[in-house]
């Protein structure tokens, strides 16, 4: 390839560099967006985030509002316009670095009229989930406590004992024990309420019309108040909270929240719980023995609740996804919304009059804004949904303009990372009736993030599997990729299994591997989601079917294409993509090599050691479990294999990886020669988790991948990184 063509795709160095958005959050009035953007630290060995400020208009450029060694992150604006985040960097006036009481983030405010942020909350065990009321000056916050605290302070002592006497241990009366990549316990997560009026010393001032640059506090400003939030327990001791999703309503009265509870077989189910601000007062809304409930959020009068409701699964049957609806006082039952729109839909976002709802759902590769709207006498009744958005992307983190005219969004895809985006809702409106308007495409605001440049181009394929069903997938070629200079082809399954390549993702990224010259492809097999019930249902619990059927079937049509090379091909998967690689490797002989990361590998092993085990019992009966488990066909395995695993990883523990390892060596079709030497690899990492996420650990992650490739699929002999020692 050219030097002009070089891109950052070409240099893990800059690869690890490329500054990366993430989350949007605009201000109660819509006139202000603020987005985080993470970038390298001084070191180059971890990421942190700053807070900018993005131009709802899109005619300024982004400017940067916050700086520091520590990062800050989850932007929310309150009802005045002041800015509150998240960071664990040091506070002047609190607790020196080090010292037993030191949080793991603080609630910081950063005043709307300029001048320097300061610390309004700082619990012990770290503070998360910021929620702030659209007309009220409430704030609602998340916060880890040991549960024997009666109160913040006593949870200082507490930790302060435990740390002094070097105390780790945890003891558990309940499952599950630990979550990804950490322990659960001994603190559980609570909900607090405080009220922000509290801290003012002077009114609120607007946002002058030249904003103070970042960093910089007014001539002549007095320094920020010390005051902190006197926070409300609203929840109390248990472990209710862990993962959960929860809403304010506008006037800051009522909280309603995801709540774990027991079910039987040691496993979890998720209900709603409404909660007063005030006195803590809890009652329950939702609970349904058959289905979880997830992603509230009140309606603008705070009459409704809409919610995600996900049918538990069974070995037979697989979940179901669907809105619903409840009356915040609980006077009525909750309705299904559109149960007849065969798509799983995300977190609704109301619009500002009640009279519909805004949602992201996957859908034939993509995830376009939909747009339900409710044309009865009452919310729930007569909805109509429709597309509003048009373009080959996935839209996130949706807030809506008071007026209801504009949305502004996120949106990415595997053409670009992502960036903020303005949708014109009311032209959508005014383009026809309800069921007869056309998508439209969003309009790109002014990134603090350019879109780097890809070093090919992106396509998609269709084939039709063995049982007529259509299956698609996104194919990321070379730019010179052609009859005349055909590419190597990697397979590269995805995870979930629910899910689908639909977005741009920093640790599997297929333009590293463009740059190198290989074609990517993105199918989304049978279990994947946006095509349908039944797409799904046709691969639920029998993994080893026509998920690989479809597989090896969008293969067959990438290799008839003439750019592509079937004589060099390799198949790749990370979780469930992992398991799939191994059933591959045990089925089929048709690869020249196999990576498999985080993967499931002995499926009777592994159902009682993931984290959340209540949840494989209901995937698969024991019987399903070994006939679809991919180590009974190791004797069949003739392809080299890469396998990657995380020490911390506890969805798919360690001992898949060290079983699968030792077994390749000695029961494989390639086992390992009596001097111990083996065509396959075994990548270890002893601190990283399901995902590789340390820049330089991610760097030597694709170098050892690209080079066992390289070695087997394309017959050359790279160097290992140096870092490997």
């Amino acid at each position: 390839m050219s030097e002009s063509l070089q891109t950052p795709f070409h240099d893990l160095d800059h690869y690890v560099a490329i500054p990366r958005l993430t989350g949007l959050t605009a201000s109660q009035d819509g006139t202000r967006l603020v987005a985080g953007v993470q970038t390298l630290d001084d070191e180059r060995t971890g990421y942190r985030t700053a807070l900018w400020e993005v131009d709802p208009a899109g005619e300024a450029p982004a400017r940067r509002l916050t700086r520091s060694t520590k990062g800050e992150s989850s932007a929310v604006f309150t009802r005045s316009g002041d800015l509150l985040f998240t960071s664990a960097r040091p506070d002047p006036d609190g607790a020196p670095a080090g010292s037993a009481t030191e949080p793991t983030s603080a609630l910081w405010l950063l005043p709307a009229h300029g001048g320097e942020a300061r610390v309004i909350a700082v619990p012990p065990g770290g503070v998360f989930g910021a929620l702030t009321a659209r007309d009220a000056d409430t704030v609602s916050v998340a916060a880890a406590v040991l549960p024997s605290a009666k109160d913040l302070t006593q949870d200082t002592e507490l930790r302060k004992a435990r740390k002094d006497q070097k105390v780790s241990a945890i003891l558990h009366t309940g499952y599950p024990v630990r979550l990804w990549d950490h322990d659960l316990g001994p603190d559980q997560t609570r909900r607090f309420a405080g009220d922000l009026a509290a801290l003012a010393d002077e009114p609120a001032s607007p946002l002058p019309s030249d904003p103070v640059a970042e960093g910089e506090i007014p001539d002549g400003e007095p320094p920020s108040s010390g005051k902190h939030l006197d926070l409300r327990d609203l929840t109390g001791a248990g472990r209710h909270l862990e993962e959960h999703s929860a809403d304010l309503s506008a006037d800051g009265t009522t909280l309603v929240a995801t709540w774990a509870v027991p079910d039987a077989g040691a496993a979890i189910r998720t209900t709603l719980v409404v909660v007063d601000t005030d006195t803590g007062d809890r009652r329950v809304l939702v609970d349904d023995p058959d289905a979880d409930a997830a992603g509230p959020r009140i309606s603008p009068d705070g009459a409704w609740v809409a919610y995600v409701t996900e049918s538990i699964s069974s070995p037979d049957e697989a979940p179901v996804t669907r809105l619903a609806l409840v009356p915040t006082d609980g006077s009525a039952e909750p309705v299904v919304l559109a149960d007849d729109w065969d798509r799983w839909p995300g977190r609704p976002t109301w619009l500002p009059d009640g009279g519909g709802l805004l949602v992201q759902a996957d859908d034939d590769g993509r995830g376009p804004v939909f747009l339900l709207t409710f044309s009865g006498a009452l919310p729930g009744s007569d909805v109509v949904v429709e597309k509003l958005t048009a373009d080959d992307a996935v839209f996130s983190d949706l807030s809506v303009t008071p007026d209801g005219a504009t949305v502004f969004a996120l949106r990415t895809s595997y053409a670009a990372p992502a960036e903020p985006v303005r949708i014109d809702l009311a032209a959508f409106l005014a383009s026809g009736a309800p069921g007869g308007r056309t998508p439209l495409a969003a309009t790109l605001l002014r990134s603090p993030v350019p879109a780097p440049a890809l070093p090919g181009r992106l396509t998609e394929i269709e084939t039709t599997a063995e049982d007529g069903s259509r299956v698609r997938a996104w194919l990321a070629l070379p730019a010179d990729a052609g009859p005349e200079a055909k590419a190597p082809l990697l397979l590269w399954i995805h995870g979930g299994p629910l899910g689908s390549w639909n977005a741009w993702s920093w640790r599997w990224n297929p333009w590293l591997m463009v740059a190198k010259g290989y074609a990517v492809l993105l199918p989304d097999p049978a279990l994947s989601t946006g095509y349908g019930q039944e797409f799904v249902q046709r691969g639920w619990g029998a993994w080893g079917g026509a998920p690989f059927t479809d597989l090896m079937a969008i293969t067959d049509a990438a290799e008839a294409l003439p750019e592509i090379d079937e004589t060099r091909t390799a198949a790749m998967g990370g979780s469930f993509g992992g398991y799939m690689a191994n059933w591959v490797a045990g089925h089929t002989d048709r690869f020249k090599a196999v990576v498999t990361h985080a993967s499931l590998w002995a499926l009777d092993q592994f159902g009682p050691t993931t984290d959340a085990s209540f949840y494989w019992a209901r995937e698969m009966t024991p019987e399903m479990a070994l006939e679809n488990s991919p180590h009974l066909a190791v004797g069949e395995i003739r392809t080299p294999m890469l396998v990657i695993h995380g020490d911390k990883d506890y969805r798919v523990p360690i001992g898949e990886g060290l079983r699968l390892w030792f077994e390749l060596l000695t029961k494989s079709g390639l086992p390992a020669s009596d001097d111990g030497e083996t065509v396959h690899r075994f990548l270890y990492f002893p601190d990283e988790n399901h995902w590789i996420l340390t820049p330089q650990n991610a760097k030597v992650w694709y170098q050892v991948v690209s080079a066992f490739l390289a070695e087997q699929v394309l017959g050359e002999r790279p160097e290992l990184p140096t870092t490997l020692g």
